[in-house]
Formats: structure tokens, sequence, C-alpha cells
């Protein structure tokens, strides 16, 4: 049965932060509140925490993942990133996009696009993934928590919890969520192309 932990949405308690992001040391797969709904969050090494993401939400092995980073500086260890690419994104961030870039040498080669060498990177507006993010000390690896057959993502904790209850080892609460996804945008070709509009203005990447 999965942990659920009721985190404060604007003061995050430490104690909690501590005992979550301890889980995700032990390689546990958490469900947890985003900018833009539930997501899926593991360890980047946490190979066994890939494949159950992939399991519940039904994908193949062509899936691109995310790494959630805390900030710009972050991000920019994992991705190969031009002038252009990096005036916009630190533009945009912190927000609920997702962007696709060429992955750096820092990116586990099962985290990357088997074809492209590619990986999509985010910054959240969220205290409480910000919070996490900084008590770990390191990005995680996470996918929206859009479930089989569905096309928005899941925004309640508890329903999560019952749902998934087996398949996951930690269900945050931290208050309201949207049940939208992020907007992403490929940009591993050198210019942005919107390839989904969600909750972030896809106008500022459109020509």
């Amino acid at each position: 049965m999965a942990r659920y932990l009721d985190v404060h949405p604007v003061n995050p308690q430490p104690r909690l932060l501590e005992q979550i992001a301890e889980a995700l040391r032990e390689d546990q797969l958490i469900a947890y509140p985003t900018d833009s709904g539930y997501a899926l969050g593991c360890r980047l090494g946490n190979r066994d925490g890939r494949d159950r993401i992939l399991r519940i939400r039904g994908l193949d092995e062509k899936h691109h993942f995310t790494l959630m980073c805390k900030d710009f500086a972050q991000l920019g260890q994992f991705v190969k990133l031009d002038n252009s690419a990096f005036r916009a994104i630190k533009a945009a961030t912190p927000g609920p996009y997702t962007f696709i870039l060429p992955a750096t040498q820092e990116v586990p080669r099962r985290l990357m696009h088997p074809k492209k060498r590619t990986v999509g990177v985010r910054i959240p507006d969220h205290v409480f993934d910000q919070a996490l993010l900084d008590t770990l000390g390191e990005p995680m690896l996470t996918s929206t928590l859009i479930l089989p057959g569905e096309t928005e993502p899941r925004s309640l904790g508890w329903e999560i919890k019952e749902e998934l209850d087996h398949q996951v080892d930690v269900v945050v609460e931290a208050g309201e969520t949207l049940a939208e996804p992020t907007t992403v945008v490929d940009w591993s070709e050198g210019y942005p192309e919107v390839v989904r509009v969600g909750a972030g203005d896809a106008g500022r990447f459109e020509a």
C-alpha cells in the first residue's frame, strides 16, 4: 500500500519533505502534484522506477522522459542549449512547459529517446516541487500521470491513492492542482516546435 502524505501547499513541512526525498533515494516511486496536474517521479538512477512509470502509463520504450529540474543552472547540466533556446527557455521558466533538447553525457542512455538522443526537461512553478527538489539535491525523472485511455492528468491525490495504491509507493497531497498537462516544445532541431498545447502559453514559441 502507498503511503499518503498531506503536505502544506504554501509552507511544506521539512520533516515530510525529507521523508519523501528519502523514499526517492531508496528507489521508491512517488505520485506528486505539479503546476500541470499530477506526475510520477523517481530518482534518475532508478531503473525499476522508469519501467514502472512505463507500465502504469501504458507506454513503450520510445516515450520521451522528462527531468524535473530545480532551476536553470541544473537544467543546463543535462541538455545542450544554443543561444536562442537559452534565452527563450530562461524567459519561460519556471512554468508549465516541457522542452525536448539534445541530452548531455550526464543523462543515462536509458532515459534518452533511443534514436534522437534527446530528453525532456522542465522547471516547475510549484511550491512543493521546488521544496522537494531542493531537499533531494538532484533532478527527478518524471512523467505526467495520464493513465491509459485518458487525455488529462490526474489532479486529486486521494483518487490516485485509491486507484494506484499497489503501483506507487508514496502519494503526495499538496493543495489544488490543474488537470492540464505541460505545453511541450521540441527544440532538438535548433528551432521551437510545439508538439503539445497544454497549461503553458504556446503562442510564445509559435512563429
